[in-house]
């Protein structure tokens, strides 16, 4: 997708006053080393005092910073920002939201293209050499290797807002798939939860997956050739063996551990590399960290979600499900027999990646549908303000980067990609229209559908998929949450949007950004920020 870069005023002037500075003292060490210079009749200096030109410079630099923060806040217009409405009971004087809004987007929220593929160059080094390390090692633990070794396929995939052109602040978090390689004599028979009716809300988004014998083997030698596998990797469900999510996490977690000490010491002069698993719930995290002698121009701390994946067909993947937003007990308390051990979330990130490039080529050069993502990211971390931890947990799962992604989908896709509207002249006007709409998902249709997995989807821009996921039923994203939370959630929605002038003027700042880092409770759910 395609970036804009625009002079960044933060930047730009300390590098002027510096560069002026440096080449007013190279002139007077050029100067004084020239010998002896002759006097004045006075007794004066003839040359100009070093103090006085860097006096001069940094007055000349504090009057332009004083000029651009009153134009940013008194200026009564803007020509890159046109009209816009008023939402509800919430009324903004026209010129001050659009130019709050995009002040706040170039001081807050814009990352820089330069840093931020430093940053995904980097990722893909690392984590590319640890990949291979891992299929080199083949499968550690209590199954050797040869035909019944889990091992990695050799290849990653680079997933999430970082790599879709919607992150915000700061390039430091990146999701990245694992493919895992099943035996050659192992195959899965995956099923949809959908159509369980004793099962909660919550798991009608999630499949299981049994083992069966692959094409041409015989059932009772089969049975006893892949028992190893089964008995290190499977849970028992109704008498057959499942795929469980959690072994295959541990599994992972194990194997990255062992891969990580064989490419340690070849990537100490670059970085410093550390590994924290996850638990049987969460994917492990890498933390890359810039090496004391790093001298590069993007030394940044990134924590890189690794997440092992099994690939479905069709760049679709089966992946760990998000933990519940609601306890629901031990797995043998689940309705109908089955486990939470052994249930799995579907990953379509490739997908939606094909759609959102769909979405670009029909869209007009230089629409703000991205922008608008991004600052309604900004919107739902200032209405996580003065909530506590559960309020904020809560807060975050409602409105995931994801549930904000798939709301922009469905309103770019609910007529067609729309030929105008969506240039920055009417900025305002989508951000009111998005959170309206968000505000009847919650409140009158109770649904948000699957962008991919919904009632009629996108398969003719996004391709085939595979034949288990087009007979699945349709997965609505907000069906794991009850009402009394869907109308909180809504409520304070409003109220943010009401409130956002007034909350972009005291939590605009960089310096009390610095401070108070913005909430990440929904990467701290233990999934991906950008997956359902």
């Amino acid at each position: 997708m395609s970036v804009h870069y625009t002079l960044n005023l933060r930047v730009f002037w300390p590098l002027v006053t510096g560069l002026c500075t440096a080449l007013v003292c190279l002139y007077h060490v050029l100067r004084g080393s020239g010998g002896a210079r002759a006097e004045p009749p006075d007794g004066t200096d003839g040359g100009f005092p070093l103090l006085k030109v860097a006096v001069l410079l940094f007055l000349g630099y504090i009057l332009l910073r004083c000029r651009h923060a009153v134009r940013q806040r008194f200026l009564p217009g803007s020509p890159r920002l046109g009209s816009h409405s008023t939402f509800s009971a919430g009324h903004f004087p026209e010129p001050s939201l659009g130019i709050l809004l995009e002040s706040y987007y170039e001081h807050e929220l814009r990352l820089s293209p330069h840093v931020l593929g430093h940053s995904k160059a980097h990722v893909s080094r690392i984590v590319g050499e640890l990949v291979r390390a891992g299929r080199a090692r083949g499968s550690p633990g209590p199954i050797p290797g040869g035909a019944l070794a889990l091992a990695f396929r050799g290849d990653f995939i680079q997933v999430g807002s970082a790599y879709e052109q919607h992150k915000i602040r700061r390039p430091d978090g990146f999701d990245v798939l694992v493919p895992l390689r099943l035996p050659p004599l192992v195959a899965l028979e995956p099923r949809s939860l959908g159509p369980e009716p004793a099962l909660a809300p919550a798991f009608h988004g999630c499949f299981v997956c049994a083992l069966k014998a692959p094409p041409g083997a015989s059932g009772s030698h089969w049975l006893r050739d892949c028992k190893p596998f089964a008995d290190g990797f499977c849970v028992d469900v109704l008498g057959r063996r499942h795929l469980s999510a959690p072994l295959v996490l541990r599994w992972f977690q194990a194997h990255l551990q062992r891969s990580l000490a064989t490419v340690r010491y070849s990537l100490e002069g670059r970085c410093r590399v550390s590994l924290t698993p996850g638990g049987l719930e969460q994917p492990p995290t890498l933390h890359i960290l810039p090496c004391r002698t790093d001298y590069g121009c993007c030394r940044l701390s990134m924590a890189v979600r690794l997440i092992p994946a099994v690939h479905l067909g069709d760049g679709v993947f089966l992946v760990a499900p998000p933990p519940s937003p609601s306890p629901v007990g031990p797995p043998s308390e689940l309705p109908g027999g089955l486990r939470t051990d052994a249930l799995w979330g579907v990953n379509t990130a490739r997908q939606e990646q094909k759609l959102l490039c769909w979405v670009q080529e029909r869209a007009p050069p230089g629409a703000c549908y991205l922008k608008c993502l991004q600052l309604l990211k900004a919107l739902r971390d200032l209405g996580a303000r003065g909530l506590d931890p559960a309020a904020t947990a809560q807060w975050g799962r409602i409105l995931s980067s994801y549930m904000l992604k798939t709301a922009l989908l469905a309103v770019l896709l609910r007529e067609g990609v729309p030929a105008q509207g969506w240039d920055e002249a009417h900025l305002c006007d989508r951000l009111e229209e998005l959170v309206q709409f968000l505000r009847d998902c919650l409140l009158r249709r109770q649904t948000l559908f699957h962008c991919v997995l919904g009632p009629g989807g996108a398969a003719a821009e996004v391709g085939p998929l595979p034949k288990v996921l087009r007979e699945a039923a349709p997965v609505d994203l907000l069906a794991a949450f009850d009402r009394q939370a869907r109308e909180l959630a809504a409520s304070r929605l409003l109220s943010t949007w009401r409130r956002l002038p007034q909350l972009l003027r005291v939590y605009g700042g960089p310096r009390y950004l610095d401070r108070c880092p913005p909430p990440r409770s929904q990467r701290a759910q233990g999934f991906p920020e950008d997956q359902p």
